[in-house]
């Protein structure tokens, strides 16, 4: 079978899965459907926001499927009248067995990160949330429980120490792009030879969750070590955003996203978790054992600036403190 013959249906939603798609079109890979969400309201205005793949698939002209529900008789219908004989998933929401088990070669999914580290919705924000040092890409074959197929191809990557999870989402989406088309070469040329996620787990070690990012999720506890505030805020800028509220004496408040801080710095003396320097060009936030100078940010209701940008222009009453 060559890759004109191989005929597939492409699951996914954002960005992070339009390379992919462009990669599979551009090499002349047979995609015979595209399957994304529903369009969704958004803005004040309420107006239709369509996906990142929608808008990519609508360029290329690509026969798209926008269920409401995955298990309806319909859609299960035209999915199944496609013939396919490759299902391909990338950020896509969790498909039910009916469709995963539908194409004669299988489902593959290609996730960010190193399975079986980073099981679940977020795992870029988690590896850099963590601190760790390193991720990569891995494609496996779908099977009833998430996350947990056996592994077809893995690749790693480092992530830098002042990297943020934009950055390493940007790589990973690349180097996501190159494994699906070598995977894809790899089914058509009859070579794969799936590892059970289980072989990859040293005795006693369990898989680590990397569960969907909720706004609690983001809220900074300056009780933590700075390292761990640090490795915080990088992991989810700059979205959703770290945040923080800072409060002055007299209790104004500022609702603030922390998007780009300084490395941790030494207490230059005893302070409280959330005590602040302040002066007219720094804002500095203690931790538990740590200094942390925040570069970036945004108050509510405003634009992203400097943190000098935003002690200009602060009118507050006595010490300022975070929480």
């Amino acid at each position: 079978m060559t890759k004109d013959e191989l005929k597939i249906v492409f699951f996914g939603t954002p960005d992070f899965a339009v390379e992919s798609l462009r990669r599979l079109v551009d090499g002349k890979y047979n995609i015979v459907g595209v399957v994304t969400m529903p369009d969704k309201p958004a803005g004040r205005g309420h107006h239709m926001l369509q996906s990142d793949v929608k808008k990519y698939a609508l360029s290329r002209s690509l026969h798209l499927l926008q269920p409401v529900n995955l298990k309806d008789e319909a859609f299960v219908s035209e999915l199944r009248s496609l013939d396919a004989d490759l299902f391909i998933v990338i950020a896509f929401r969790m498909l039910p067995q009916v469709v995963w088990q539908m194409p004669r070669l299988g489902t593959f999914n290609l996730h960010a990160s190193l399975l079986p580290k980073y099981r679940g919705a977020a795992p870029i924000n988690w590896a850099v949330m963590n601190g760790d040092t390193q991720t990569g890409v891995t494609t496996f074959f779908l099977k009833h429980e998430i996350d947990t197929g056996d592994i077809i191809q893995q690749q790693s990557i480092d992530i830098g120490r002042t990297d943020n999870v934009e950055v390493v989402h940007d790589r990973l989406m690349m180097l996501g792009a190159d494994m699906v088309l070598e995977t894809v070469d790899a089914i058509i040329a009859g070579t794969v030879k799936p590892i059970p996620q289980e072989q990859l787990l040293t005795a006693g070690e369990q898989p680590t969750p990397a569960p969907k990012i909720f706004k609690d999720t983001c809220r900074i506890d300056w009780s933590w070590p700075a390292e761990r505030v640090y490795n915080h805020i990088r992991g989810l800028s700059p979205y959703p955003a770290a945040w923080t509220i800072l409060t002055d004496q007299e209790n104004q408040q500022w609702n603030l996203k922390l998007f780009q801080t300084g490395e941790p710095l030494p207490l230059p003396w005893q302070m409280s978790p959330g005590e602040t320097i302040v002066n007219t060009k720094m804002l500095a936030i203690a931790c538990s054992d740590g200094l942390i100078e925040v570069q970036s940010l945004q108050p509510a209701g405003k634009k992203r600036m400097s943190a000098e940008e935003f002690l200009r222009g602060l009118r507050y009453s006595g010490k300022l403190k975070c929480n």
